[in-house]
């Protein structure tokens, strides 16, 4: 009788103490729940607020209203862009000379100006060992300065350039972030066979290989292929940098530009 008595107070007891871990865990679920149901009404005001915004945001731009609103917005930024690329024009007026040396002319401050200086660019593939290295000084800062121009201009329209630049003056060198085949057949002694790492390539003379500075302007030119599609128009050709630069900002103060 007794042994019975000891074993019903041992199951009491056990059952006390599944009781007691089963109100525990009630106690900790209930607790979950009440951050999740907290949670789920923050969010809920959140979308309620975001989808007002949007109703509102569809109703100021439904209708013939709206489209008017829309254009005179989009005006205002090109109006916006239009000044402040015009500002690049007039930090780096270009003059393109034609003649048989097939050198282009940019000034690196307006013709006013005390300090105005005039920076010709020839082609590097027709630099030697026996080239005028002031000439080579001159067709390299002529670059750092389209390369910056280049970059502004870019920045104010927001278009992520498909050859990064890295701005340093007359050292300043433009990246392939893709290396094709063809490049690493045409610099084997740059890059390897299946090396497709970024790659940094000169927009200046470096050493006597004019090689890697040629396709650098190369590069240079397709990035300002790329702004001119970008406004609609087409490039004057894969040598003719400055008149691609001097064509891409007189489109862009150009009436046409704001109607585009």
């Amino acid at each position: 009788m007794k042994e019975r008595v000891e074993a019903r107070k041992l199951v009491i007891e056990r059952i006390k103490g599944q009781s007691k871990v089963a109100a525990e865990n009630s106690t900790k679920e209930e607790e979950r729940l009440s951050l999740e149901v907290q949670s789920l009404l923050v969010a809920g005001t959140a979308l309620s607020v975001a989808s007002k915004q949007l109703q509102e945001s569809r109703r100021s731009l439904a209708g013939e209203r709206g489209y008017v609103r829309l254009t005179k917005l989009q005006k205002k930024l090109r109006l916006r862009q239009q000044y402040m690329i015009s500002q690049v024009s007039l930090l780096y007026p270009i003059k393109i000379s034609v003649g048989p040396s097939e050198e282009q002319e940019l000034e690196s401050f307006p013709s006013s100006s005390k300090s105005g200086l005039h920076l010709t660019m020839a082609p590097f593939t027709k630099m030697s060992f026996f080239t005028d290295k002031k000439e080579v000084q001159r067709s390299a800062s002529a670059l750092g300065h389209v390369a910056h121009a280049v970059s502004l201009i870019a920045s104010y329209l927001e278009v992520p350039l498909r050859y990064p630049l890295r701005l340093g003056g007359s050292n300043s060198y433009i990246i392939d972030c893709a290396p094709s085949v063809e490049s690493s057949d045409l610099l084997s002694s740059t890059l390897s066979t299946a090396n497709t790492k970024p790659v940094e390539f000169p927009l200046f003379l470096e050493g006597q290989d004019t090689t890697r500075a040629a396709y650098a302007v190369f590069l240079l030119n397709k990035d300002l292929e790329q702004l001119l599609n970008y406004i609609g128009i087409r490039s004057l050709g894969p040598r003719h940098v400055l008149a691609n630069l001097k064509e891409l900002t007189r489109t862009i103060q150009s009436a046409e530009f704001l109607d585009s």
